[in-house]
């Protein structure tokens, strides 16, 4: 009789410290890198999310460091990130949000809606890494497609992002300095990004495994 109640003792163990090592886990994953202005850190905490840009690459053409540095203007790598609230009555009152972006993207509804349809992932969460990600390269492809942009041009990439393909294309942009302004940082970024990877991307491709032995 002992026996046996030593045996659910450990299987129901067993059971919670998978639970709790799963939210762990989870946690650990939602949080945002320790040195977000290194991409060579951010891989290195995060190597999952290198795994994911790099399967971004492969799928959509994208260069990792353009997303990435759109992503750390948008969010800072938060995770639910959100938009501050909008304000009436002489700004006293809280009346919902600017927009609908949300998650690590920033990615506002209709066009997060847009992206599940076309890309079938019907099950695409905005507060998911890895969904993000997909995220961002699908509209950083169609944003060559649609308005002839490079997928490499990350200053150009980033007005796209910000106004839409019919507000860049209607040049919205060229009436905000403080947006192009911005959109020169999100590209200088990039190619502070660009030059890291160089020095890491080979190490990070080995894979947590073999980098055990390295």
């Amino acid at each position: 009789m002992q026996q046996k109640f030593t045996k659910k003792h450990h299987f129901f163990k067993n059971i919670l410290i998978t639970i709790a090592s799963t939210i762990f886990l989870a946690a650990c994953t939602a949080t945002p890198p320790q040195n977000i202005s290194n991409i060579c850190d951010i891989f290195t905490e995060k190597r999952e999310w290198f795994e994911t840009a790099t399967d971004m690459k492969e799928k959509w053409g994208v260069p990792i460091h353009v997303p990435m540095s759109m992503m750390y203007q948008e969010s800072s790598f938060k995770a639910k990130a959100r938009p501050p609230k909008d304000y009436f009555f002489f700004g006293l009152i809280p009346w919902g949000r600017v927009s609908s972006a949300y998650g690590y993207s920033q990615a506002k509804t209709p066009t997060w809606d847009d992206y599940k349809r076309e890309t079938d992932n019907s099950w695409a969460d905005r507060t998911d890494f890895s969904d993000a990600m997909d995220f961002m390269g699908w509209f950083i492809n169609k944003t060559n497609k649609i308005n002839g942009v490079s997928k490499w041009d990350t200053e150009l990439q980033y007005l796209n992002y910000h106004e839409g393909w019919g507000g860049y294309s209607r040049g919205s942009h060229n009436k905000k300095a403080w947006l192009k302004d911005v959109a020169k940082t999100v590209n200088a970024r990039s190619l502070r990004y660009a030059t890291q990877l160089k020095t890491c991307e080979d190490e990070l491709s080995k894979g947590w495994f073999w980098g055990l032995f390295s």
